[in-house]
């Protein structure tokens, strides 16, 4: 090992995770911080595979720089990496996955970015691969004084990050060994809660987070009732570091949206009835004592409603409530008197469990859903005298008050921040386009509890290609929402007009979209425009006889 201290000590907690171990240590040994500046601590927790061996050969390779610890196995990270951390000599130490692998220029810039703001937490752009979902709000830019109550960061609480190791040591921070999923939330949520500074880096992808091909990482293999516990001692653990108020709420915010709300998806269903009963449980202790009632209309309508279905133990209500939406999607809202309330099992139910503000819109931005809730039914064309109108029948997922809304045909492109969403909701301000033709609602039949939109909309003879459009208002705002096809087929071009015959044809664009285009089948010069309206009524006296 080197005898002078290095700046960073990099932990490898390892089990079994060949031939992905082989990249990581790659990604450690060829840092641009240079080996003299690299401490790598490993930790062989029992591997059965060929992992102890891997990291011997790299030990062998790197003796200044590679340390490896060999254990029996102790059955997560947890134990490891406090092994490693009770060696580690860097003046920082970072953490990473044995399945993951770091960019190139990683350390040196996180280690610099320390130095020159006296950070003592530094998160770098981390991406998923393989199909692992990484959540990227938080790494827009760098940042050099970051909130871990007013940002992004408790949707980031991985450990996967450069900690200042006097922070480390001065709070003696270690990893809880009898967690078997989570067990590096304790020990960044208390790093951050104790930080002088934390900053991002979103300028750089120092972190590749890979999804295993045997899908074997801990987080995919644990049962719901351990989730449970683990996300329960968790945020125990963090209201013991937190007072209650604005700043615990900004951070249970991500357990009551992800580690509780994830325990009452598809999967909830299948469960046997004991397991489901002691889950609603689970989640109502927590509920209890953590959600207030600013968190709770903070939660987005869906994730709301489960949670306090699961709160009130309503386990029939609940499971319905998602065995409807695995099979018809997000459900209507229901508009009335400028509130939009989603129309989840209970609502109006003389004997339902919850009040009517737990299925309202509370500030919430709805696109996805009602883009997912609109579909074209049908589209065609019909023709009187020289115009030609665009018919189209779209289901839309908002019932009750609908009279705002309209099918248009917009000339404008839709900004990329709605492709994700497939909708957006306007700024206010921006004018919708010119309001043209004639339309009908209906509610849904069946009990669908949509509204049928029909629109006529009759084609100016000219040339065009504009989107076709529904607008809606929804709970004081209005959204647009583009017609996508789903696959139906379009009605066949039309020809139409006289003087200057036309052409109409109904495309679907690359993004699944409605798209509407009129043109002339041919351009004619001005003085043939002046010969065919001199020779019209010379034409019409000789039909006349």
């Amino acid at each position: 090992m080197t005898t002078t201290t290095p700046d960073v000590t990099v932990v490898v907690a390892v089990y079994n995770t060949m031939p992905y171990l082989t990249e990581c240590l790659n990604s450690l040994v060829n840092q641009t911080i240079g080996l003299e500046r690299l401490e790598v601590v490993a930790v062989d927790d029992g591997s059965t595979d060929d992992s102890g061996a891997e990291l011997d050969r790299f030990a062998k390779e790197y003796p200044d720089t590679v340390r490896v610890i060999h254990q029996e196995n102790s059955g997560g990270p947890a134990a490891p990496s406090n092994r490693a951390l009770e060696i580690a000599t860097g003046r920082f130490v970072y953490f990473v996955g044995s399945d993951d692998y770091l960019g190139e220029e990683a350390l040196e810039r996180m280690v610099a970015y320390a130095d020159e703001h006296g950070s003592d937490v530094v998160v770098g752009k981390m991406v998923g691969t393989n199909g692992r979902y990484v959540r990227q709000a938080m790494y827009k830019k760098n940042d050099s004084d970051v909130s871990l109550y007013g940002s992004d960061l408790p949707f980031a609480l991985a450990n996967t990050k450069l900690f200042r190791r006097e922070l480390v040591e001065k709070y003696k921070l270690r990893f809880p060994e009898d967690l078997p999923v989570g067990s590096d939330q304790p020990f960044t949520i208390e790093a951050c809660v104790r930080a002088e500074r934390i900053a991002v880096l979103g300028d750089y992808t120092y972190y590749y987070a890979v999804k295993r091909g045997d899908a074997s990482n801990i987080t995919y293999r644990a049962d719901h009732l351990a989730r449970l516990h683990c996300t329960t001692r968790i945020m125990r653990h963090t209201a013991g570091l937190i007072e209650a108020g604005p700043r615990r709420d900004a951070v249970f915010k991500r357990h009551f949206t992800w580690e509780l709300a994830k325990l009452i998806q598809d999967d909830f269903l299948p469960l046997d009835p004991v397991t489901q009963r002691e889950l609603c449980k689970g989640i109502a202790e927590l509920a209890d004592e953590y959600l207030t009632d600013e968190l709770r209309d903070s939660l987005d309508v869906k994730r709301r409603v489960r949670i306090l279905l699961a709160q009130r133990g309503a386990v029939a209500e609940l499971s319905k409530a998602i065995a409807d939406e695995a099979e018809h999607g997000a459900p209507p809202f229901l508009l009335e008197a400028g509130r939009a309330f989603a129309t989840y099992p209970g609502l109006r139910d003389p004997a339902g469990q919850l009040p009517d503000r737990s299925y309202e819109l509370v500030g919430e931005a709805v696109p996805g859903r009602l883009a997912a809730g609109t579909r074209l039914l049908s589209a065609g064309w019909e023709r009187h005298g020289d115009t030609l109108f665009a018919v189209f029948t779209v289901r839309i997922g908002v019932s009750g008050q609908t009279g705002s809304a309209v099918i248009r045909l917009a000339r404008t492109a839709m900004p990329k921040s709605a492709d994700k969403a497939a909708a957006r909701r306007l700024p206010a301000g921006d004018e919708l386009p010119d309001p043209v033709g004639e339309f009908t609602r209906a509610p849904e039949p069946d009990g669908g509890g949509g509204t049928i939109l029909t629109a006529r909309i009759p084609l100016a003879a000219a040339r065009i290609k504009a989107g076709v459009r529904v607008y809606v208002d929804v709970a004081g705002s209005t959204y647009e929402i583009p017609v996508r096809t789903r696959g139906l087929p379009m009605p066949l071009a039309r020809r139409w007009g006289d003087t200057v015959p036309h052409r109409a044809s109904a495309n679907v664009n690359p993004k699944g979209r409605l798209v509407i285009t009129t043109a002339p089948l041919w351009e004619p010069t001005a003085s043939f425009r002046a010969r065919v309206r001199s020779l019209l009524p010379r034409f019409k006296r000789k039909v006349i006889r």
